[in-house]
């Protein structure tokens, strides 16, 4: 069983940085996909940002580009995204997910905050 474990999460300032870790119980080059989503009460859970291992691509949402980076060690086979001059509106629950053929691995979620 695949499993994804988020850490990083907590409370910042407007205009401050983060880093969340996404730790992965398997190879990476084992998915087609991963990535990082957020939710917020009341809302659907929304991509922020995806990583493609076996091209290296990256893609980001429009809140996401110029802000945040979505990176991989494969030797750690764990998934980064460092965020950058956060607002409160990035507050939410962050999941990490990978995707392979017709699977859809989520982790446990973590919380940011942004607020003074």
């Amino acid at each position: 069983q695949v499993q994804l474990v988020e850490s990083g999460g907590g409370l910042v300032q407007p205009g401050g940085s983060l880093r969340l870790s996404c730790a992965v119980s398997t190879t990476l080059f084992s998915f087609n996909a991963l990535g990082w989503f957020r939710q917020t009460p009341g809302n659907e859970r929304e991509l922020v940002a995806g990583i493609f291992p076996k091209s290296g691509n990256t893609q980001y949402s429009e809140a996401a580009k110029g802000r945040f980076t979505i990176s991989s060690d494969y030797t750690r086979n764990t998934v980064y995204l460092q965020m950058s001059l956060l607002k409160p509106e990035d507050t939410a629950v962050y999941y990490c997910n990978a995707q392979r053929h017709s699977e859809d691995y989520w982790g446990q979620g973590t919380q940011v905050t942004v607020s003074l």
